[in-house]
């Protein structure tokens, strides 16, 4: 070992100290201390690579002394020996339950001293470097993880703008559908509206998932995608076709890479945002909390978007005629908790909403 491993040896007897200091000085950098009182003031100034801890002591035993270094973050990964005349099955039991690494009792062998000594500096060693390559391996794995996180987003944000540049009336819809997405959580989160489920879900991917929820629109033929009038019931029927090719089509991704919680979501965003609280949506009729919580928030975030934005055959709406449709929709068209949720929030949305245009 390349550097003199320190040792804080305690002992209230001056003659086992002694003893002790003379067996370890001339290997280890010792610290010969009376009592556990003393041991915490030197352990205050040096960091040890070892204690060797009697256990019979007056004021604060040995048995003491580890129970507060073990509770102590800055000091409970310290090896500890008992060095103890207290022998037996019982004490010895005792010593290791509560976390010391050995227990030799007294009178000792020096030489059967050091040898243990050195196995356990050996020990806590590898365990240290276990931990820093452990350590080392953690912050690698991140930056992979980073890397293969940044990678799809930017895939992503390609195969959100393909939707994008199809259909030219949704110009920076999925970038504001984020936006409202976000400010949606953030106020269910402060008013504690569906905690249970809002708690699970992954927020490094649940948002960013929502970019797909309208990618089924790229199968959508540019006469009735971008046909500058309303739909007749025939187009409008095919233009409902894109939640269920959407979903299709990251199904399919599903079955490529296995179980992932980003496409999770995207599919649950892309199979029910079109869902009514009233069981009046399309493309299952799903009615209530039998739409998932992720359909229902998206349910008025989109709508809220449609509302605001501009199209060939209508003029947009104001922020506030759009929350007006909004709050008229609870418990028919929304769910009406977030729609409760949303009238708090409904300034903020009109903040993305005008800033976005």
């Amino acid at each position: 070992m390349s550097a003199t491993k320190k040792i804080i040896a305690v002992d209230d007897n001056l003659t086992n100290l002694t003893v002790l200091k003379n067996i370890l000085k001339p290997v280890y950098e010792t610290y010969p201390v009376s009592s556990v009182a003393k041991m915490f003031d030197l352990l205050e100034k040096i960091r040890p690579d070892l204690l060797l801890l009697d256990v019979d002591m007056p004021e604060i035993s040995g048995y003491d002394a580890i129970r507060l270094l073990k509770n102590n973050a800055a000091y409970k990964d310290i090896p500890v020996i008992f060095v103890s005349a207290l022998s037996g099955e019982k004490e010895e039991m005792t010593g290791l339950e509560l976390g010391a690494v050995d227990y030799i009792y007294k009178p000792f062998v020096a030489s059967l001293l050091l040898r243990h000594i050195e196995t356990h500096l050996s020990l806590a060693e590898h365990k240290r470097q276990l931990q820093e390559l452990n350590e080392d391996i953690q912050k690698k794995l991140v930056a992979k993880i980073r890397e293969v996180f940044h990678l799809q987003s930017s895939i992503l944000n390609i195969v959100a703008g393909m939707v994008e540049s199809r259909d030219g009336t949704t110009g920076g819809h999925i970038f504001r559908i984020q936006k409202y997405l976000n400010c949606l959580i953030d106020a269910m989160i402060e008013q504690n509206v569906y905690p249970d489920e809002i708690c699970n879900w992954d927020m490094d991917f649940f948002v960013s998932s929502s970019q797909l929820h309208d990618v089924g629109k790229i199968a959508i033929g540019d006469a009735i995608l971008n046909k500058p009038a309303p739909l007749t019931a025939d187009e409008y029927e095919v233009m409902k076709t894109h939640v269920v090719l959407g979903a299709d089509a990251i199904s399919r991704m599903q079955a490529n890479v296995g179980d992932n919680d980003f496409l999770s979501y995207a599919l649950i965003f892309a199979q029910t945002h079109h869902e009514r609280w009233d069981g009046e949506g399309y493309p299952y009729g799903l009615k209530g909390e039998d739409i998932p919580l992720i359909g229902r928030l998206m349910a008025v975030a989109d709508v809220y978007d449609a509302l605001v934005s501009s199209r060939p055959y209508k003029r947009p709406l104001s922020p506030g005629e759009a929350a007006d449709i909004i709050c008229k929709g609870k418990g028919t068209q929304f769910d009406p908790q977030i729609v409760e949720v949303f009238e708090t929030a409904a300034d903020r949305f009109a903040e993305i909403a005008l800033s976005n245009q």
